[in-house]
């Protein structure tokens, strides 16, 4: 069953390391991310995803997130099925 969401992710701090290992975690989901936008700020960055997929998939998703420094992730997902 795929659902549709959206995924929030805070960004603080300057460290590039833990920019790079976010960038490689959404290049890793890129076939469930069906949009991105960014809001570029001086201390903090945001970003929201929109997504589609499994629900393992997208805890899947949100769980390597979640554990890289110096970024705070949030989601909610619908209870509608997509196909």
């Amino acid at each position: 069953m795929k659902r549709i969401g959206v995924v929030g992710i805070v960004v603080t701090g300057g460290d590039k390391d833990a920019v790079l290992d976010m960038q490689r975690v959404l290049s890793d989901f890129a076939d469930i991310i069906v949009g991105r936008m960014g809001v570029p700020r001086k201390s903090v960055n945001t970003i929201a995803l929109i997504v589609e997929g499994e629900q393992e998939r997208l805890s899947a998703l949100t769980g390597r997130l979640g554990r890289l420094g110096n970024l705070s992730v949030k989601s909610a997902l619908t209870s509608a099925e997509v196909e």
